[in-house]
């Protein structure tokens, strides 16, 4: 699997490289602020260390995401994992403590580079670094508030000193810095064919606005930055099965890189996911998730795998993301972010807008895109919010969609209840669930955090 992206450490520089070799991002996270960012070479170490933090950030929010919903669940219900199936956090649960701390790290690390590009003294690098920070601090604030709702918003380097900005801030404020954030990369970042792949670019940047815009129901504007992801010249794949599997794909829009068989950038996500996993395997796909599907369906062998040694007489696994290394403990799947399938869907969200259902032949004709590889019967006449939900819960399954799916369609209450009633579920379901506990941690370090409802 190739990389685009290089980072070697040379008397005490991280310098990039070319487009054939492999990211290494080892020691950037060693690398302090203080006098080092005096030349561009320093301030694009310091771009590339932002990656670096999402790498992090991913690792685990299958579990915050894929598994409280009806989508995934662990396979023994053990520890700290199985309160995410059932829905029932607590404040101190580690995973949840880390998502926040990770994120707020990537934020940090944008803003060490927003605060030192007067360092770039060329024109077009300065705007293509402000945008991949934007662009980074943006997806960081949006992954806590759709998870926490109210959060502090960090839009510069702080110390201790500034205790304003510990407090959380309401959730309508922290979109529209989205926003701002998001608007502000579009207008700097090169397009996908001008700049390494696995760095953030134009349409990506488009993409995530638009999902942003479809969250706070600005259905209007979201489709004007569809349409702006369409003019980047994404296609999807003809096998779905390549969209997972050959990497750096044009249907890519963002992904977060990894190396196999490298203890510093290798992930280990892809391992958790099977049997001999944490807790015994992590995100495997629930019966109702199984059960979803319409006969026919190819994307079926790749969304599912049959392991024999999972359980007594085998189960099925998480079919995308299976490592390839020698080591399985140290994967190079990518992680897909944003990709073309997501946006059709999107476009036909944003074209039904509030309505249950549309006529409208850009609407229909963009989910019959995906429905077609899939090798399913095209939708003719129109087009349902059910048929859209159920689209998008097959095709971007296990990509951490679902939960946040769910809710903007405003069904999650509706959906999650009726499952939490299952056999297979069985638990007492709580809309105050919908959002995560802050963490306790952080709460008891800064007297401006309060707890969410129902914790």
């Amino acid at each position: 699997m190739k990389k685009n992206i290089i980072i070697s450490l040379l008397a005490g520089l991280l310098i990039l490289t070319s487009c054939e070799d492999f990211l290494d991002l080892a020691p950037i996270d060693e690398i302090g602020s203080n006098g080092f960012y005096k030349n561009t070479e320093e301030v694009e170490a310091g771009v590339i260390s932002i990656y670096d933090g999402l790498q992090a950030v991913v690792m685990n929010e299958f579990a915050l995401t894929e598994m409280r919903s009806d989508n995934t669940k662990t396979k023994n219900s053990e520890g700290d994992w199985a309160q995410f199936e059932d829905m029932n956090v607590s404040p101190t649960n580690a995973t949840v403590s880390e998502y926040w701390s990770l994120n707020y790290n990537v934020v940090f690390r944008a803003n060490v580079v927003l605060q030192n590009l007067d360092a770039v003294s060329d024109e077009a690098k300065r705007n293509q670094f402000e945008g991949e920070a934007k662009f980074a601090r943006a997806l960081a604030h949006f992954n806590l508030v759709r998870a926490f709702g109210d959060v502090p918003i960090i839009d510069k380097v702080i110390g201790p000193e500034d205790k304003d900005y510990f407090s959380r801030r309401p959730a309508d404020d922290v979109y529209q810095f989205i926003i701002a954030d998001l608007t502000d990369a579009a207008s700097k970042l090169p397009g996908k064919d001008e700049i390494a792949f696995g760095r953030a670019t134009k349409g990506a940047a488009y993409a995530l606005l638009a999902k942003v815009y479809l969250t706070v129901k600005d259905y209007g504007k979201a489709n004007d930055a569809i349409n702006e992801v369409l003019k980047e010249g994404y296609a999807l794949e003809a096998n779905y099965n390549d969209v997972f599997y050959n990497e750096m794909n044009d249907e890519i829009i963002f992904a977060i890189q990894y190396i196999p068989d490298n203890t510093e950038d290798s992930e280990i996500f892809s391992y958790n996911f099977t049997w001999k996993g944490r807790a015994s395997g992590l995100n495997y796909p629930t019966d109702d998730l199984l059960n979803s599907l319409e006969a026919g369906d190819l994307r079926q062998s790749t969304l599912f795998y049959w392991e024999p040694l999972a359980g007594s007489s085998g189960r099925f696994e998480c079919g995308k993301f299976r490592a390839s290394s020698s080591n399985e403990e140290l994967g190079g799947n990518d992680w897909i972010v944003l990709r073309l399938a997501d946006v059709y869907l999107m476009q036909a969200e944003a074209i039904m807008g509030a309505a249950t259902a549309t006529s409208d032949a850009t609407a229909i004709e963009a989910v019959n895109k995906v429905r077609r590889r899939a090798g399913l019967p095209e939708i003719v006449g129109s087009l349902t919010k059910d048929q859209l939900l159920k689209e998008r819960r097959i095709e971007l399954a296990f990509e951490n969609h679902r939960l946040y799916d769910l809710i903007r369609f405003g069904v999650a209450d509706q959906v999650m209840e009726a499952f939490s009633n299952t056999t297979e579920a069985s638990f007492e379901y709580n809309s105050n669930k919908l959002l995560l506990p802050v963490p306790q941690r952080e709460i008891n370090l800064y007297d401006g955090l309060t707890q969410n409802p129902g914790y």
